[in-house]
């Protein structure tokens, strides 16, 4: 577990969860998101609240990706919300910024991390993620619960909560990409699959392929094979390295198709170090889909 002045990205162990889930400053959130590829555009969403609701690690509260943390406003889904609109919606169930948040999903981490992504850039100081998530706590024989209907916190808890402040570093827009494009002064990593970022094949987002002068460091290729654990900060150097990445002290913009999967790879990239990791929300829904921005294939 990072203590203060460690990276953002933080990784806890089952065993850890385990042996702290009784400790009154924690709150673990239950993040299942299963994601359905289109063949172009965003994903459909099928929450994991029925999931939940059917087994849980115990204590834990379900947070919807959707409906939950984003912008119901918001042009493109997935949007980052505001601030307060997070903070109430995440209050009225007793969770609240002074709190240790533990996040697990029993989909692809990156529902995980975008839920990290989402709380530590709207301020929420103490959020980590656990490794392996439910897959490994279940094959490892942890407790869960399966009551049907599950404990809720209180609303009243929240009422002394701090207010988080809005971390700007870590948020791209179109304009820092073009800047980046045009100038070379940021590193573009696109975090979707080789093929993807070739435009041969996959799923697109309105126009196939990627933006100029990106580098592929794809999500899924960051963590082992089931249960997802992360790969080792060595590793992921190691995997940034052979895709030409460099930690020169240049920005690094992650994007993908809607701000998924980018926040996996940014997450891996800052445990292993990399000090300025920013993700472009919304990415390429928002990119392809003005006619003016360059997109390259091959």
């Amino acid at each position: 577990m990072s203590t203060p002045g460690t990276p953002a990205a933080d990784l806890v162990t089952t065993q850890w969860l385990h042996e702290h889930l009784a400790d009154p400053g924690l709150r673990v959130l239950d993040c299942t998101t299963f994601m359905v590829p289109q063949p172009v555009g965003a994903s459909r969403i099928e929450s994991g609240r029925p999931r939940w609701a059917q087994a849980r690690i115990p204590g834990a509260e379900h947070v919807c990706m959707v409906e939950d943390l984003s912008d119901p406003a918001g042009r493109f889904p997935y949007t980052l919300p505001k601030a307060a609109d997070l903070q109430r919606r995440l209050g009225e169930r007793g969770i609240h910024p002074g709190q240790h948040l533990v996040l697990y999903g029993a989909s692809h981490p990156m529902v995980v991390t975008r839920a990290w992504w989402v709380l530590t850039t709207l301020g929420w100081p103490r959020v980590s993620v656990l490794d392996g998530g439910w897959a490994a706590w279940e094959a490892e024989g942890r407790p869960i619960d399966r009551h049907p209907e599950p404990a809720r916190a209180r609303a009243s808890d929240v009422l002394q909560a701090p207010e988080p402040s809005r971390s700007s570093g870590r948020l791209a827009d179109a304009q820092a990409v073009a800047h980046a494009v045009q100038t070379g002064s940021a590193w573009l990593v696109n975090a979707l699959s080789l093929e993807q970022f070739r435009g041969t094949g996959g799923a697109h987002y309105g126009r196939p392929g990627r933006i100029p002068g990106s580098i592929s460091l794809p999500a899924r290729d960051l963590v082992d094979a089931e249960p997802a654990r992360w790969l080792d900060v060595s590793a992921v150097r190691e995997r940034a390295r052979q895709a030409g990445l460099v930690n020169d002290g240049r920005p690094v913009i992650v994007y993908c198709g809607g701000g998924i999967a980018a926040t996996a790879t940014a997450f891996a990239l800052e445990r292993a170090g990399w000090p300025d990791v920013r993700v472009y929300d919304n990415s390429l829904l928002e990119w392809s889909a003005d006619p003016d921005r360059p997109m390259t294939t091959g």
